[in-house]
């Protein structure tokens, strides 16, 4: 039998080990970054949010023009096909659409390109290691670089234009940073590489509503916080404000809630995770739990754990 448990691949209706996934050189997907794709979460033998993440995928695929040939049915049964393959009960799992090969030599039409599907899916990935986040990570706000404009790339379009996260990763990483922030070009708060960004003032939480994907984990943080009794703002955030905050924290399917102890020199909650950070994390993992967002994946023995 296949060793799938290090992550597992969906090529073409083929289950794969992940490592042996590839697509060709000249894939546009490839040479021109021309892909969609979402990540959906699976934690404790259940995808979290499925239907969400897949609506989101789809309107990606309406506002890139691409056809996978595929519906939302195909979609969602390749996925789980492909989790329970794997065996992997807490899971990072991504679905990819990219423009594929262009049969017609030297044409730069993409309408002329086989678009395609594929999926992947790996151990669960934090993109920040949980003893970091229990204690509040650090943030490096990007000096030489700012988000894509929204007129150029539409960030609500999960995609793999990733030349400005790099950039300010790289500065995060030398300057000892565990990740980085975005500005736009107006000095307003945007999103980081894999996460959405909150301010809390008091009992109010703000986050961007301009310049960022509408992660499905920050629709769930607005929905935690109104159950929470805590007033939200879907806004533009200016930097100004933003330093002025009582606390800072980070949302993504990549970990859920993640406090933010440290930006740039600056530190918040007394330079620890803040009590309304540290309160959602817990309550984002009781969430993530609850039958009313969870399908289960049907795996394919009864004896894993």
């Amino acid at each position: 039998m296949t060793d799938l448990s290090n992550g597992a691949a969906w090529m073409g209706g083929t289950i794969i080990p992940v490592q042996d996934a590839a697509i060709p050189v000249t894939d546009w997907g490839l040479t021109h970054a021309d892909t969609v794709y979402d990540v959906v979460p699976v934690w404790r033998r259940a995808f979290f949010r499925l239907d969400d993440y897949v609506d989101r995928f789809i309107a990606s695929l309406t506002a890139g023009r691409y056809d996978i040939d595929m519906d939302r049915a195909d979609i969602c049964s390749a996925l789980h096909q492909m989790v329970a393959a794997s065996g992997l009960q807490d899971a990072y799992v991504a679905m990819v659409a990219a423009r594929g090969r262009n049969p017609v030599q030297g044409s730069r039409d993409p309408r002329d390109c086989t678009n395609h599907f594929y999926a992947w899916c790996v151990p669960y990935v934090h993109i920040v290691k949980p003893d970091i986040a229990a204690r509040g990570t650090s943030v490096w706000i990007a000096k030489s670089v700012r988000r894509i404009p929204t007129d150029s790339v539409d960030p609500k379009v999960k995609n793999y234009h990733w030349g400005d996260f790099t950039s300010g990763l790289f500065e995060a990483k030398d300057k000892g940073f565990e990740t980085t922030l975005l500005l736009d070009h107006a000095d307003h708060v945007t999103e980081g590489p894999g996460f959405n960004v909150f301010a809390v003032f008091g009992d109010r939480v703000v986050t961007s509503d301009h310049g960022v994907l509408h992660g499905i984990t920050r629709r769930t943080v607005l929905e935690m916080c109104a159950e929470a009794g805590l007033q939200t703002e879907t806004r533009l955030l200016p930097l100004s404000e933003f330093w002025r905050a009582d606390e800072v924290f980070l949302s993504t399917s990549g970990g859920g809630v993640i406090p933010v102890a440290r930006v740039d020199d600056r530190h918040f909650s007394n330079g620890t995770a803040g009590p309304v950070a540290t309160a959602l994390r817990a309550k984002y993992f009781d969430w993530i739990m609850r039958d009313m967002h969870r399908i289960p994946v049907q795996f394919e023995t009864e004896d894993q754990t």
